[in-house]
């Protein structure tokens, strides 16, 4: 059974769970959400899924929300990136962190950054995120000394988490010239077999509404 997850490229929580599914073989197709013009806020979307935020992994009759818990059933379901023995404990440790601590910085400063109309911009807030978001990359940047990946010796859902803004092309306060661990680390992940940019991965970006 082909899983649908609903998604738009732009997204980089959207992100996590394409990228899981794709590196762990799983059955799965977009199915683009117009975000942009509302449409995450429309009555029949919010009936899939009434926080009204993407992803949303629809199979057979079962919904799933938000992307840790798709990317855990993915890993559940396959037995891939899920790490071994105590190594789950520290994977959802780290799903958890970046959650809290890196995508809400790293996706609420991109959107105002690039989404917005520039007079609309809050230069207050942007450099509040912007200081959060360092915090949270001088965290990763220093717990990748020494390792290849997040958790154990092999890629997991950890890295597939972290890792989900970070390809993006617009500015939002993120160089990865200046994180010497964090930017061989991505390209280690871009080298996993199947990988693909957020764009390339899910239908749906700037270049797409500005030709439009």
């Amino acid at each position: 059974m082909t899983a649908t997850l609903y998604c738009f490229g732009e997204s980089g929580n959207a992100y996590k769970a394409a990228l899981t599914m794709t590196l762990a073989g799983y059955d799965w197709q977009p199915r683009y959400v117009d975000f942009f013009n509302g449409e995450a806020r429309s009555p029949e979307f919010r009936a899939i899924n009434p926080m009204g935020e993407v992803p949303v992994l629809v199979e057979g009759g079962r919904v799933l929300t938000q992307s840790a818990v798709i990317q855990l059933h993915v890993a559940e379901a396959t037995g891939k990136f899920l790490g071994a023995g105590e190594d789950r404990a520290e994977v959802l440790r780290w799903l958890f962190w970046d959650n809290h601590k890196m995508s809400a910085q790293a996706g609420p400063v991109r959107f105002l950054m690039n989404f917005l109309p520039e007079a609309r911009r809050p230069a207050e807030a942007i450099g509040f995120l912007q200081g959060r978001l360092k915090a949270a990359l001088v965290t990763l940047d220093t717990h990748l000394e020494g390792r290849d990946w997040i958790v154990g010796t092999e890629p997991t859902l950890a890295d597939f988490a972290c890792c989900s803004y970070l390809y993006y092309p617009e500015p939002f306060g993120f160089a990865r010239a200046d994180w010497p661990r964090i930017d061989p680390w991505l390209d280690r992940i871009a080298a996993l077999p199947g990988w693909k940019h957020p764009y390339d991965m899910m239908p749906g970006n700037p270049a797409d509404r500005a030709t439009a």
